[in-house]
Protein backbone atom coordinates (compact mmCIF):
# COMPACT_ATOMS: atom_id res chain seq x y z
CA UNK A 1 0.00 0.00 0.00
CA UNK A 2 2.91 2.39 0.53
CA UNK A 3 3.58 2.42 -3.23
CA UNK A 4 -0.02 3.48 -3.85
CA UNK A 5 0.19 6.01 -1.01
CA UNK A 6 3.32 7.56 -2.54
CA UNK A 7 1.28 8.34 -5.67
CA UNK A 8 -1.21 10.42 -3.67
CA UNK A 9 -0.39 13.95 -2.51
CA UNK A 10 -3.15 13.65 0.10
CA UNK A 11 -4.45 10.45 1.65
CA UNK A 12 -7.68 9.72 -0.24
CA UNK A 13 -10.86 8.36 1.30
CA UNK A 14 -10.56 5.33 -0.99
CA UNK A 15 -7.07 4.60 0.41
CA UNK A 16 -8.33 5.07 3.98
CA UNK A 17 -11.20 2.65 3.37
CA UNK A 18 -8.85 0.10 1.79
CA UNK A 19 -6.44 0.37 4.72
CA UNK A 20 -9.23 -0.15 7.27
CA UNK A 21 -10.59 -3.17 5.37
CA UNK A 22 -7.09 -4.67 5.35
CA UNK A 23 -6.76 -4.22 9.10
CA UNK A 24 -10.23 -5.66 9.70
CA UNK A 25 -9.23 -8.66 7.61
CA UNK A 26 -6.26 -9.18 9.94
CA UNK A 27 -8.58 -9.12 12.94
CA UNK A 28 -10.97 -11.52 11.17
CA UNK A 29 -8.03 -13.88 10.65
CA UNK A 30 -7.54 -13.94 14.45
CA UNK A 31 -4.58 -11.60 14.69
CA UNK A 32 -3.79 -10.79 18.32
CA UNK A 33 -2.63 -7.30 17.39
CA UNK A 34 -1.73 -5.18 14.39
CA UNK A 35 1.56 -3.36 14.01
CA UNK A 36 1.35 -0.64 11.37
CA UNK A 37 4.67 -0.20 9.55
CA UNK A 38 4.16 3.05 7.62
CA UNK A 39 3.40 6.46 9.09
CA UNK A 40 1.95 7.89 5.91
CA UNK A 41 -1.48 6.47 6.86
CA UNK A 42 -2.21 8.50 10.03
CA UNK A 43 -5.94 9.19 9.50
CA UNK A 44 -6.46 5.61 8.29
CA UNK A 45 -4.83 4.27 11.45
CA UNK A 46 -7.25 6.38 13.51
CA UNK A 47 -10.23 4.83 11.71
CA UNK A 48 -8.82 1.32 12.03
CA UNK A 49 -8.28 1.77 15.77
CA UNK A 50 -11.94 2.75 16.14
CA UNK A 51 -13.13 -0.29 14.19
CA UNK A 52 -11.32 -3.24 15.83
CA UNK A 53 -11.01 -4.57 19.36
CA UNK A 54 -7.39 -5.72 19.26
CA UNK A 55 -4.22 -3.73 20.02
CA UNK A 56 -3.11 -1.43 17.21
CA UNK A 57 0.39 -0.01 17.45
CA UNK A 58 1.44 2.92 15.35
CA UNK A 59 4.84 2.48 13.72
CA UNK A 60 6.73 4.94 15.86
CA UNK A 61 4.84 5.13 19.12
CA UNK A 62 7.23 2.85 21.02
CA UNK A 63 10.28 4.49 19.45
CA UNK A 64 9.07 7.95 20.52
CA UNK A 65 8.64 6.67 24.06
CA UNK A 66 12.19 5.29 24.11
CA UNK A 67 13.63 8.48 22.57
CA UNK A 68 11.99 10.86 25.03
CA UNK A 69 13.26 8.68 27.87
CA UNK A 70 16.77 9.70 26.68
CA UNK A 71 16.14 13.45 26.53
CA UNK A 72 14.12 16.26 25.01
CA UNK A 73 16.05 17.02 21.82
CA UNK A 74 15.21 14.34 19.27
CA UNK A 75 16.55 14.06 15.72
CA UNK A 76 15.08 11.94 12.95
CA UNK A 77 16.49 10.69 9.66
CA UNK A 78 13.75 10.08 7.09
CA UNK A 79 13.90 8.76 3.54
CA UNK A 80 10.19 8.75 2.56
CA UNK A 81 8.95 12.35 2.31
CA UNK A 82 5.18 11.58 2.39
CA UNK A 83 5.56 10.12 5.89
CA UNK A 84 7.29 13.11 7.49
CA UNK A 85 4.18 15.20 8.17
CA UNK A 86 2.25 12.34 9.72
CA UNK A 87 5.28 11.25 11.76
CA UNK A 88 5.72 14.78 13.05
CA UNK A 89 2.03 14.88 13.96
CA UNK A 90 2.38 11.50 15.70
CA UNK A 91 5.39 12.77 17.65
CA UNK A 92 3.57 15.94 18.68
CA UNK A 93 0.50 13.90 19.70
CA UNK A 94 2.69 11.55 21.72
CA UNK A 95 4.37 14.48 23.48
CA UNK A 96 1.01 16.10 24.28
CA UNK A 97 -0.52 12.86 25.60
CA UNK A 98 2.57 11.93 27.63
CA UNK A 99 2.83 15.32 29.30
CA UNK A 100 6.53 15.49 28.43
CA UNK A 101 8.44 18.20 26.62
CA UNK A 102 10.53 17.39 23.56
CA UNK A 103 11.33 18.74 20.13
CA UNK A 104 11.82 16.87 16.88
CA UNK A 105 14.17 17.91 14.06
CA UNK A 106 13.89 15.87 10.88
CA UNK A 107 16.34 15.52 8.01
CA UNK A 108 15.09 14.09 4.73
CA UNK A 109 17.80 11.95 3.17
CA UNK A 110 17.17 12.57 -0.52
CA UNK A 111 17.40 9.64 -2.95
CA UNK A 112 18.09 7.00 -0.31
CA UNK A 113 14.68 5.34 -0.71
CA UNK A 114 15.16 5.23 -4.49
CA UNK A 115 18.43 3.36 -4.05
CA UNK A 116 16.78 0.93 -1.68
CA UNK A 117 13.94 0.29 -4.14
CA UNK A 118 16.61 -0.57 -6.73
CA UNK A 119 18.13 -3.09 -4.34
CA UNK A 120 21.14 -1.00 -3.36
CA UNK A 121 20.87 -1.19 0.45
CA UNK A 122 24.55 -0.42 0.93
CA UNK A 123 24.29 2.97 -0.81
CA UNK A 124 21.01 3.67 1.03
CA UNK A 125 22.74 3.02 4.34
CA UNK A 126 25.73 5.14 3.39
CA UNK A 127 23.52 8.13 2.48
CA UNK A 128 21.54 7.84 5.71
CA UNK A 129 24.69 7.58 7.83
CA UNK A 130 26.27 10.55 6.05
CA UNK A 131 23.52 12.84 7.39
CA UNK A 132 23.59 11.54 10.99
CA UNK A 133 26.40 13.85 12.22
CA UNK A 134 24.07 16.81 11.53
CA UNK A 135 22.04 15.55 14.52
CA UNK A 136 25.01 15.24 16.89
CA UNK A 137 23.50 17.76 19.29
CA UNK A 138 20.44 15.55 19.85
CA UNK A 139 19.72 13.23 22.77
CA UNK A 140 18.57 10.46 20.42
CA UNK A 141 18.38 9.85 16.68
CA UNK A 142 15.37 8.06 15.22
CA UNK A 143 15.53 6.13 11.97
CA UNK A 144 12.14 7.16 10.69
CA UNK A 145 10.94 4.13 8.77
CA UNK A 146 11.03 0.40 9.15
CA UNK A 147 12.91 0.31 5.84
CA UNK A 148 15.48 2.80 7.16
CA UNK A 149 16.28 0.60 10.16
CA UNK A 150 18.64 -1.42 7.98
CA UNK A 151 21.02 1.55 8.23
CA UNK A 152 21.28 1.36 12.04
CA UNK A 153 24.81 -0.08 12.12
CA UNK A 154 26.10 2.47 9.60
CA UNK A 155 24.54 5.34 11.55
CA UNK A 156 25.82 4.08 14.91
CA UNK A 157 29.31 3.92 13.40
CA UNK A 158 29.36 7.69 12.76
CA UNK A 159 27.70 9.10 15.87
CA UNK A 160 27.88 8.62 19.63
CA UNK A 161 24.20 9.63 19.93
CA UNK A 162 21.85 6.71 20.73
CA UNK A 163 20.17 5.52 17.52
CA UNK A 164 16.70 4.00 17.77
CA UNK A 165 14.70 1.99 15.26
CA UNK A 166 10.95 1.51 15.10
CA UNK A 167 11.03 -2.27 14.56
CA UNK A 168 13.01 -3.03 17.71
CA UNK A 169 10.92 -0.74 19.88
CA UNK A 170 7.64 -1.78 18.26
CA UNK A 171 8.12 -5.52 18.61
CA UNK A 172 8.83 -5.20 22.32
CA UNK A 173 5.84 -2.89 22.85
CA UNK A 174 3.45 -5.04 20.76
CA UNK A 175 4.41 -8.07 22.82
CA UNK A 176 3.45 -6.12 25.97
CA UNK A 177 0.12 -4.97 24.48
CA UNK A 178 -0.87 -8.47 23.30
CA UNK A 179 0.01 -9.94 26.69
CA UNK A 180 -2.03 -7.23 28.45
CA UNK A 181 -5.00 -7.86 26.14
CA UNK A 182 -4.79 -11.63 26.72
CA UNK A 183 -4.69 -11.12 30.47
CA UNK A 184 -7.68 -8.76 30.32
CA UNK A 185 -9.75 -11.37 28.45
CA UNK A 186 -9.00 -14.21 30.91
Amino acid sequence: MSLDRAREAQLSQAMIDRFVRFGQYGRDMNADGILITCSAFGPAIDKLEASVDIPILRPNEAMFHAAVARGSKIGMLATFAPAIATMTDEFDDYIRSSGKHATLRTILVEHAIDLLKKGDAESHNRLVAARAPELSDCDAILLAHFSTSRAVDAVRAVTPVPVLTAPDAAVARMRELVEQAATAHV
